[in-house]
């Protein structure tokens, strides 16, 4: 039974979360070619902050599935 405040997702959450993921890492992977390619330095940081942003929401997602499927929270 999962603890309270501990939801169970379903197996189409967990789908989306996956699919969230996949988003993620391409997003990464495009900020930094643009960051790569550009000329102008403020393009360049602008494109460097969002993929550290991107990879801090690809980070949290994959930490909350990897709890899921080895059973250390009822996420």
């Amino acid at each position: 039974m999962p603890e309270l405040g501990k939801p169970r997702l379903s197996s189409t959450e967990l789908s989306v979360i996956r699919a969230q993921l996949e988003q993620e890492k391409l997003a990464i992977a495009k900020l930094q070619t643009y960051a790569e390619q550009a000329t102008d330095p403020e393009v360049q940081r602008l494109c460097e902050a969002s993929v550290r942003k991107h990879r801090s929401h690809y980070d949290t997602l994959l930490k909350h599935l990897e709890a899921r499927e080895i059973g250390k929270e009822g996420v």
